[in-house]
């Protein structure tokens, strides 16, 4: 299981402002180990799913692009305070990780 997910949200009438931020190495498998000279295997995360109350409002698949420690923001429509919101990523050596809010 992956570190938790830091997820910051308030809403502004009922227009939910969502920030997170997501532990991971991110390796590209590109980069050469100065110590061993072998390369370092991939590791990154493949998707990420937002869910509102159980429906999904973002769901986007991710690549080695993607920088270590990566950073997401996104605005969606329809939340209240009180809603839970749950964000979740998978990566390509099967490691999860679930981290769950409440709407304020």
């Amino acid at each position: 299981m992956g570190k938790p997910i830091k997820i910051r949200a308030k809403i502004k009438g009922d227009i939910a402002e969502v920030k997170a931020l997501m532990p991971h190495p991110m390796e590209s498998g590109a980069r050469i180990d100065a110590d061993t000279g072998e390369a370092v295997p991939k590791h990154y995360i493949k998707e990420v799913v937002c869910k509102h109350n159980g429906n999904v409002v973002l769901n986007s698949f991710w690549g080695t692009a993607v920088s270590k420690n990566p950073y997401l923001a996104f605005k969606f429509k329809g939340a209240k305070s009180g809603d839970k919101l749950e964000i979740s990523w998978v990566d390509n050596t099967g490691d999860t990780s679930v981290s769950e809010t409440t709407l304020k």
